[in-house]
């Protein structure tokens, strides 16, 4: 198991954290709803990749629901001390598995409720505003209200920072004018990016950014050219598609999230990865083929 105290460090919030990090989407049922086919691997792999370094865990009670914040709190609790776990809201989940959006203020206070009472914590470290716009992007319009309520709910000290997810640049700005802001998840990778110019943005500020699906999510990355590009290098495309992101920018916090023990170490292992200048030249001239979707 690759050991992630030997890379690069980034603030999240009061902490640092190390570069790669976990997400447990993956840990719930198929489709992130119900529990998962094997309880029993969710914890190892959870445990495996603290104790490989990890110390920075995002998920969301919307999970399941409740499903993967159950599972954190069976696995690691009582937590490390370096542990940073980031959590979300913004939506709740239907009976037939579907994503409503959940932002008003008695919703979202709800929502660090479930998230307090599940992970068995007194405060949420971070938690991110999921803006329930498009589904896998994001959409104009005032985020103030929603931002506002859990602003409030910060100052109550059931959370220490604020995040976004899905967000403009504009929506942002809009944030930073009623909270800090230390981190920022949108749609993000070696294919998808439309969010170029927000995560140059985001690194002149000094604020994270936690691309989510920097795999491709639920359309894994496919790329003829990836693929010969890590055969070169005797590695796998996702770990080049992971190692791309970490040389993007000096900010980006990568949450790549697996079942599979397997494919946990493969994903720690590119946090050592080093591409050669020509690689990255190959692998940035793959987005910009891509295009827009």
């Amino acid at each position: 198991m690759t050991d992630l105290t030997a890379t690069a460090t980034f603030p999240l919030g009061r902490r640092r954290v190390n570069r790669l990090g976990y997400g447990v989407m993956q840990l719930a049922g198929p489709g992130v709803f119900g529990p998962p086919r094997d309880r029993k691997a969710a914890l190892a792999v959870l445990r495996q990749a603290v104790a490989g370094g990890v110390n920075h865990i995002d998920t969301s009670d919307y999970y399941g629901p409740h499903v993967t914040n159950q599972i954190i709190r069976e696995a690691l609790h009582p937590y490390p001390d370096d542990l940073v776990i980031v959590t979300k809201l913004g939506a709740r989940r239907g009976e037939d598995a579907s994503w409503i959006p959940a932002m008003t203020p008695a919703e979202l206070t709800r929502g660090v409720h479930d998230n307090l009472r599940n992970l068995g914590l007194d405060v949420l470290e971070v938690v991110n505003l999921r803006i329930m716009g498009e589904i896998h992007g994001p959409s104009e319009g005032s985020i103030e209200a929603p931002l506002t309520a859990l602003a409030e709910l910060q100052r109550q000290g059931l959370i220490r920072y604020l995040g976004l997810s899905n967000v403009t640049s504009t929506q942002l700005k809009q944030g930073r004018s009623i909270a800090q802001i230390v981190c920022v998840q949108n749609n993000y990778n070696l294919v998808h990016r439309e969010d170029d110019a927000l995560l140059d943005e985001l690194t002149d500020l000094g604020i994270a950014f936690v691309p989510f699906f920097p795999l491709g999510g639920f359309s894994p990355l496919q790329s003829g050219e990836l693929s010969e590009i890590a055969a070169s290098l005797g590695t796998t495309p996702m770990q080049v598609a992971l190692a791309w992101l970490l040389n993007r920018a000096p900010n980006i916090l990568l949450i790549p999230g697996t079942s599979s023990l397997r494919h946990l170490e493969e994903n720690l292992a590119a946090a050592q990865l080093v591409l050669p200048e020509e690689a990255l030249t190959r692998l940035n001239g793959i987005g910009k083929a891509a295009g827009p979707d």
